[in-house]
């Protein structure tokens, strides 16, 4: 008889639910369980698979082992312009979604707000926070470091984090601009993912331990990464590391402790956030037809030979979102494997999917 065929595809709401109930057994308050499984989620349907789904297992583990909060004692404190956060260790995602939900009405008096917090865990895409902000017509940029993955130009041994940065700006009727770059060549998520499933990583993404460039995913995560540009790549993480270890008093570079890395303490990861309140620079109206007049001319500049459409940053997200939201998430077999068995664990039923 012929094996049955496995599931390739998964309505996004049910996976919703299944990660959200793995959060909520995991301890969760039902409000950050959604937050967090939204993000997850969120994550796949635009595209971003290494900081989607995948990402379940380790942070239900190290939640299980008490190195993060289900419940972190999230602290706030104002200081002028300035919003600082005590993460309590909770998952990033939560961590910065309730910082920016408490900074977005100070920014609403102020114009101009920055939110520096530490105490807190990796926090999926940065362009989820700098939606978060456009909804509320504001825009953001968004930063955070990681794990040390990059090392200083010239050295073999990884220093700096893939530091990613992000830029969200609102539009009225089109999509948000949104500028969601690590300054590495790739996410060290996209490596992991790839280790994950078995598969090689294109040349010019990482180097080994020796510092020689290597297709092993596995040799890759014990070597580092390659900055974005080179030297500028560098500098551009050097400069993230300042901005969301130094000033938020986390950790920084070899100091910020590994996800990944069992016996780890917790990661003091640290984040930074800058809400512009567009409406204290101009009408929001008037902002609106400059953004979209923008966007329609950065469209128009004449096309290279073998390009059909000139997207601008954040509209093929959006139409990756559109898609999959409407045909279903395909999830890796090694993925899909792995959370069955966690939701077998924890007794939650993983959803069925179906074949398209």
């Amino acid at each position: 008889m012929p094996s049955p065929t496995i599931p390739s595809h998964y309505l996004p709401r049910e996976l919703v639910g299944f990660v959200q109930n793995v959060f909520i057994r995991l301890g969760m308050p039902q409000s950050d369980a959604a937050v967090a499984a939204d993000s997850l989620v969120q994550a796949d349907l635009e595209g971003n698979e290494s900081h989607g789904i995948s990402r379940l297992g380790i942070y239900a583990k190290r939640m299980r082992e008490g190195r993060i909060a289900a419940v972190p004692d999230i602290r706030l404190e104002t200081c002028g312009s300035v919003l600082k956060v005590d993460g309590g260790n909770g998952l990033g995602q939560v961590v910065s979604y309730r910082a920016l939900e408490a900074a977005i009405p100070l920014a609403e008096e102020s114009g101009i707000l920055s939110v520096f917090v530490n105490n807190s865990n990796h926090f999926g895409t940065a362009a989820y926070f700098c939606q978060q902000a456009c909804r509320s017509n504001m825009a953001l940029i968004a930063m955070t470091n990681s794990p040390p993955g990059i090392a200083p130009w010239g050295g073999k041994k990884a220093f700096f984090g893939t530091n990613p940065i992000a830029f969200g700006f609102p539009a009225r009727e089109d999509p948000p601009v949104l500028i969601d770059m690590s300054s590495s060549v790739v996410a060290r998520g996209k490596i992991i993912l790839a280790d994950k499933v078995g598969k090689q990583i294109p040349q010019g993404w990482a180097i080994d331990e020796e510092g020689v460039e290597t297709t092993d995913p596995a040799s890759a995560l014990r070597g580092a990464v390659l900055p974005l540009g080179g030297a500028k790549g560098y500098a551009l993480a050097l400069a993230i590391e300042i901005m969301t270890g130094v000033l938020s008093s986390a950790a920084y570079g070899p100091h910020v402790n590994n996800l990944y890395k069992d016996g780890d303490p917790p990661a003091n990861v640290g984040h930074s956030f800058i809400l512009l309140n567009i409406a204290k620079w101009m009408a929001i109206d008037h902002y609106f037809a400059i953004i979209e007049q923008f966007i329609q001319d950065v469209k128009a500049v004449p096309k290279s030979k073998g390009t059909d459409e000139i997207f601008y940053p954040g509209e093929r997200r959006y139409n990756k979102f559109k898609e999959r939201s409407n045909q279903g998430l395909h999830i890796a077999h090694e993925v899909v494997t792995e959370l069955k068995l966690l939701g077998e664990e924890m007794g939650i039923l993983f959803p069925e999917g179906a074949n398209p």
